[in-house]
């Protein structure tokens, strides 16, 4: 193994060849042997991105050599495009400020821009991690920003398609059932009738409400600290620099971001973030109610309600034979606890701002990103591989409703509740239906119980 030699403040260390990264890499390598949880290449493009935006905006502003910016530049797009993506090994539990995982990605495309340039690795002459790709720029500025920008690419690239998809489905299936009769339950115990169609409207409603919540999160989001610094003040940087980078870097995504309105909350404050986890907590809970029906009504298939009929995906049992279990609703109902906890997660570390500076930002842009993530392919599923393709059982669902001693309830109008009740508990002892009870008491005519017991005018 050949190795050079590169150096910092510290001293000299020797970097293997073969890697891009540089001296402050190897050591927080050596200092952070915690998890071998490594920063997301989702985050790390998003570092790049603000790179690419600084150098552009730097040689516009006459401070960085053009032949150095567009190496940089160059290096930038090409850890977008998916390169190199092994030389970011830093582990998420490092220095609260994200120091190593920037100077990770400066060193890397320091060192890459060095061989643009014609050059060896390490030569900081060339090209300077700190001086040249970090110009204007600090960890304390750079990494909320990128935190900032891989959520909205998330977002708007993975999150909000999904559940776009899954309110259409939920919204179409409510359509197709809505003539399929019913009983509701309240307390999982007989209520009066609903349709199946009515059940499924507001599962579509609940996600079309997390869409709502999740856009009105998003304002707080495009808000980027770039330009801050170390403190707030702008320290060392341009003052139309943090402005028109972040012009770049909406030119870049897509994404019309804007520089935070006081820069000082934004290098000290994770507000925004945890008000978007809030909304991501919410929709777990509403995916965690929509799947737990799901099962609840496909239960059986013989001694539970199996008013429907789940895709058959995998056996369920390694010793019961033939038993199949609603295993993407399963691993639905986990991901929406998993994010739940992570809420908590991030409210935590979203509130560990000690006085200019949040320092527990690797932890947030990692789980932040990593709910997005699981929540995003785990709706993908449940609507595709379960929404989507879940049938109704008619027959069960009507035979339920006609044996529902809820069906008494339009009677109560008509001679009081306690005698409504006497009836439903007799209909339940004697195991018959209230419809026939009633007409064999002479309470009602054959007619009169035909209309008025019709469960159709009670939905």
């Amino acid at each position: 193994m050949k190795y050079r030699i590169e150096k910092d403040s510290l001293g000299e260390l020797q970097i293997e060849n073969d890697k891009l990264y540089g001296v402050q890499t190897a050591r927080a390598l050596e200092n952070f042997k915690i998890s071998n949880l490594k920063m997301p290449l989702d985050f790390i493009k998003s570092v790049a991105i603000v790179k690419m935006a600084a150098a552009t905006v730097n040689v516009a502003l006459g401070l960085l050599d053009e032949k150095i910016g567009d190496a940089i530049i160059k290096a930038s797009s090409e850890i977008l495009g998916g390169n190199y993506s092994d030389q970011f090994p830093i582990d998420i539990y490092q220095t609260g400020s994200g120091t190593s995982t920037n100077m990770n990605v400066n060193e890397v495309i320091a060192n890459r821009a060095c061989e643009l340039l014609g050059g060896q690795r390490g030569d900081k002459s060339l090209c300077h991690p700190n001086d040249h790709v970090n110009k204007g720029q600090s960890s304390n500025d750079v990494i909320p920003s990128a935190i900032h920008i891989s959520t909205a690419l998330k977002v708007e690239g993975v999150l909000l398609p999904a559940l776009n998809k899954l309110m259409k489905s939920l919204y179409e299936r409510a359509e197709e059932f809505k003539t399929i009769i019913k009983i509701g339950r309240t307390h999982l115990m007989d209520a009066t009738p609903v349709t199946l169609g009515q059940e499924f409207s507001a599962y579509g409603r609940q996600i079309e409400l997390s869409i709502e919540r999740i856009k009105n999160t998003l304002s707080f989001i495009y808000e980027l600290p770039l330009g801050g610094t170390a403190v707030g003040t702008g320290i060392n940087t341009h003052k139309e620099f943090g402005g028109r980078a972040i012009k770049e870097i909406s030119s870049i995504t897509g994404i019309n971001f804007c520089q935070a309105k006081n820069l000082f909350e934004g290098l000290s404050s994770k507000d925004g973030i945890v008000f978007f986890s809030g909304a991501l907590n919410t929709l777990a809970c509403s995916i965690m109610k929509i799947a737990n029906d799901l099962r609840l009504l496909n239960s059986g298939p013989r001694c539970g309600f199996a008013e429907i009929t789940l895709p058959a995906l995998q056996p369920g049992s390694s010793i019961m034979p033939g038993k199949v279990n609603p295993v993407i609703p399963e691993a639905a109902i986990q991901v929406a606890a998993t994010t739940m906890g992570l809420h908590n997660t991030i409210s935590t570390a979203g509130s560990s701002g000690l006085l200019e500076l949040n320092v527990m930002m690797p932890l947030i842009g990692y789980y932040i990103l990593f709910m997005v993530d699981i929540l995003s392919n785990s709706i993908n599923h449940l609507n595709d591989k379960c929404i989507a393709k879940l049938k109704p059982n008619i027959d069960k669902c009507e035979d339920y409703v006609n044996w529902s001693m809820a069906l008494v309830t339009p009677l109560s109008a008509k001679i009081g509740y306690d005698k409504s009740a006497e009836i439903a508990y007799e209909a339940y002892t004697e195991n018959k239906k209230i419809k026939d009870l009633v007409i064999e008491k002479g309470i009602l005519t054959p007619d009169e119980a035909e209309k008025l017991l019709d469960p159709w005018n009670m939905v």
